[in-house]
């Protein structure tokens, strides 16, 4: 009894790859995007770690302006002011993930040597800095504050470092899941790590600055200490945030969208109906990329149809 031994033609990589156009802007994209999401953080980083670069110091979370700490209540404040100066207190103090500057007026003149899990203490920072036995005193909301900002602290250099260390491999891996739509299943999960870090960090950060800022504010009356957010610094964490999950929700649908080039070759989806469709008139492709010959034209009247 004979058997039938034809089997279906493998499909040509031309054919495979016009059929997954689609599935292969996405991947790019979400690549990119992860690509994004690793220079951003990278910014994030390195913000207020040396005083010698132009614009390092001026990426930062918040900014304290101390150079009228008393209140215009207290007589001869601008004489007293000029004496806390003298006792070695700085105009402002910039602070960022790894270390802190100061400076005088516009001009940044120091900053601290990283640290890792580095938290901003103005109370150790400002007795460190005055002359032997000079003493400063904050208001009890203030050094409430300073109790969350050291807790919080702690978690956002971690999630932020994290966060860097799994955008670039993301990155990298993307176009992974052009070829199977089971590879997207652990790059989603890669993905999602990604961006929860990096959401999780800048919301936390967020959050305690803004905290820290309002805490600073409501003390006015008797510390005249005032807080700025670094709008670089806090555009910087959310175009990450932002493009990581971007980059998550790309991954995702590809789980179960846009054909994989194994399911072009297996069959099982066709993918972009153009990649099957005539390369010029009157010739058309077959699913292994070959050409068939142009259709005879009829001549009816006189005219070719």
């Amino acid at each position: 009894m004979a058997t039938d031994t034809t089997s279906t033609p493998a499909i040509s990589h031309s054919t495979v790859v016009q059929a997954t156009r689609t599935r292969r802007v996405f991947a790019f994209l979400s690549s990119f995007l992860f690509l994004v999401t690793f220079v951003f953080l990278i910014l994030v980083e390195i913000g207020c770690v040396s005083s010698k670069h132009p614009v390092l110091p001026s990426i930062y979370f918040i900014k304290l302006d101390l150079t009228n700490i008393i209140p215009r209540s207290v007589p001869n404040f601008r004489l007293v002011n000029s004496i806390a100066r003298t006792l070695g207190l700085h105009d402002f103090y910039q602070v960022g993930l790894w270390s802190y500057c100061d400076g005088y007026g516009n001009e940044v003149t120091f900053c601290s040597e990283p640290q890792r899990m580095y938290w901003f203490n103005p109370v150790e920072i400002l007795l460190n800095e005055l002359l032997a036995g000079a003493t400063i005193a904050l208001p009890s909301n203030i050094t409430d504050a300073l109790t969350l900002v050291r807790k919080a602290s702690h978690w956002m250099f971690a999630l932020f470092l994290a966060a860097l260390c799994l955008a670039l491999p993301t990155a990298l891996l993307a176009p992974l899941s052009i070829y199977s739509r089971w590879a997207s299943l652990p790059l989603t999960i890669l993905a999602f790590l990604t961006a929860f870090t990096t959401t999780v960090a800048t919301v936390i950060a967020t959050a305690m600055f803004l905290i820290f800022r309002t805490a600073i504010q409501s003390a006015a009356d008797s510390v005249n200490i005032q807080a700025q957010i670094g709008i670089k610094m806090f555009v910087f964490m959310w175009i990450a945030a932002g493009a990581a999950i971007l980059g998550w929700l790309i991954h995702f649908a590809q789980c179960c969208c846009c054909a994989s080039a194994r399911d072009v070759r297996t069959g099982r989806r066709k993918g972009r109906k153009k990649a099957y469709r005539p390369f010029g008139r009157g010739t058309e492709v077959d699913a292994t990329g070959a050409e068939e010959k142009p259709r005879a034209r009829r001549r009816w009247m006189g005219r070719n149809v």
